[in-house]
């Protein structure tokens, strides 16, 4: 019996829902404290690099959590990993409450990474296991709308809160999910994955490789380096030799889910460049301070949210390809016309910035869809949690590359094609190598799309 039979129709409206509402909180607080670091680092007197050890810790470990409870869901319940994921959540939302030092504000949000690790890996997995192919878009499009959400309300509700009461009623905000444990207990199915044995030794290897990584992004010292490239010779390795590995080396001889972890890699770095360079852009040539750079960006990312549902009924109705071609499309209209409206009105950044996170949110959609159909049931925990761990990785490595291009360290002047004299030539410039990477991707994907275009042919016939 296909999975997608297992819960009524009623149920699944529900469960959409439910796990909508979770994912707002689950991006919100991956976003919130970086609004309240300012606060944090005075009120506690940290260093710098002691107060981004509250976001890079979290990455870390939801990066981290994100494949391993995708593995996970290949064997056990996936109403028990919620449930283990929303309490260690709430407990670790608690303990952050309660701290009034930086060793436990640091417990708390890894806490909170290793509970709200399951959300992300959940929204590209129930829509797979539970939605027929003829639904799944819609489906993806209202897990897709719950991350834009909250990546719209985020920055906005954590300024709110740390200015009128306390950076600490950040982490009561985040209690609130717990709620939402009884509904999932309800809806969900008993039925586990197969009686597998779990390669220790190579999720050990796996975290140890994506930490270091990070940490090298993050911190930008080459030691790290040198270990991710021994660690990962280890880790294939084992892949290789382990009679039942943590990730199977087959999952990446599929050349097109191969060329999807990349087209997703180069989008989540692309799309990573709308909040992290527009409230620098704001500020350093427009003058804007970060609450109102908030209220601009606010109208985009609400916009992909409420589009969001509509973006899935078009790939079920006229096929993931043609969502994909709207999503590239947005992408470049985004931005290309911001490489040329820098210094002007931020109004107009408002306007066009709506084009990026359409883009970001349809594209997301487009390649998760088109994983459920490369992938045998039996690798789609592992593949998704994959998909969504090279959107960390590649979201690290765009900050660092965007960093090092706004500091002038990329590229020195003399060999600046662009000759850069100004901070709004520099943003421009920036906004011409993410066009040329769209176009890129655009590319990649007109080539690889075929099988994905057929398949929606002959679902469209009825075979």
């Amino acid at each position: 019996m296909d999975t997608y039979r297992l819960i009524s129709e009623q149920t699944k409206k529900k469960l959409i829902i439910v796990l909508a509402c979770t994912l707002v909180f689950s991006s919100m607080s991956a976003t919130m404290f970086n609004v309240a670091l300012p606060s944090i680092t005075e009120e506690l007197s940290l260093t710098s690099s002691q107060a981004s050890w509250i976001v890079t810790s979290y990455m870390i470990i939801y990066a981290l959590g994100a494949v391993s409870y995708g593995k996970l869901a290949d064997k056990y319940t996936l109403k028990n990993l919620l449930t283990i994921g929303l309490l260690l959540f709430t407990i670790g939302s608690l303990v952050g409450f309660f701290s009034d030092n930086f060793a436990f504000i640091i417990l708390a949000r890894v806490m909170q990474a290793m509970g709200a690790s399951v959300f992300p890996a959940s929204a590209m997995i129930i829509p797979t296991r539970y939605f027929s192919p003829e639904t799944r878009g819609r489906a993806l499009g209202m897990t897709s709308a719950g991350l834009s959400l909250g990546v719209a309300i985020g920055p906005i509700i954590a300024g709110m809160m740390t200015t009128a009461l306390h950076w600490h009623y950040l982490f009561a905000l985040s209690v609130l999910p717990v709620i939402f444990i009884p509904f999932f207990r309800a809806y969900l199915d008993n039925q586990a994955g197969k009686d597998m044995k779990l390669d220790l030794v190579g999720a050990v290897l796996l975290g140890v490789t994506i930490t270091c990584l990070l940490l090298g992004i993050s911190t930008k010292e080459l030691f790290y380096f040198p270990l991710v490239i021994v660690f990962l010779v280890l880790l294939m390795l084992r892949m290789k030799l382990a009679e039942e590995p943590f990730i199977r080396l087959e999952l990446f001889k599929n050349r097109r889910y191969s060329l999807i972890l990349i087209l997703f890699a180069l989008s989540s770095g692309i799309g990573f460049g709308l909040p992290y360079l527009t409230p620098l852009l704001l500020a350093e040539v427009n003058g804007v301070n970060a609450f109102i750079s908030g209220l601009i960006m606010f109208p985009g990312a609400t916009i992909a949210a409420l589009l969001a549902k509509r973006g899935g009924e078009l790939a079920d109705k006229k096929g993931n390809s043609f969502l994909g071609y709207i999503a590239l499309s947005s992408y470049f209209i985004c931005f290309f016309n911001l490489s040329w409206i820098v210094g002007h009105s931020p109004y107009l950044i408002l306007i066009i910035l709506a084009f990026g996170y359409i883009a970001q949110s349809f594209f997301q959609m487009t390649l998760a869809n088109t994983v459920s159909e490369v992938l045998p049931k039996s690798q789609i925990g592992v593949g998704m949690g994959l998909f969504m761990l090279t959107n960390f990785v590649a979201s690290s490595i765009a900050t660092a590359l965007m960093g090092a291009s706004l500091s002038g360290k990329l590229v020195s002047h003399q060999l600046n094609i662009f000759q850069v004299t100004n901070k709004a030539t520099v943003y421009s410039n920036i906004y011409i190598v993410l066009s040329i990477i769209v176009i890129i991707m655009f590319t990649i994907y007109s080539v690889t799309i075929s099988k994905s275009h057929s398949y929606s042919k002959m679902k469209s016939k009825g075979f």
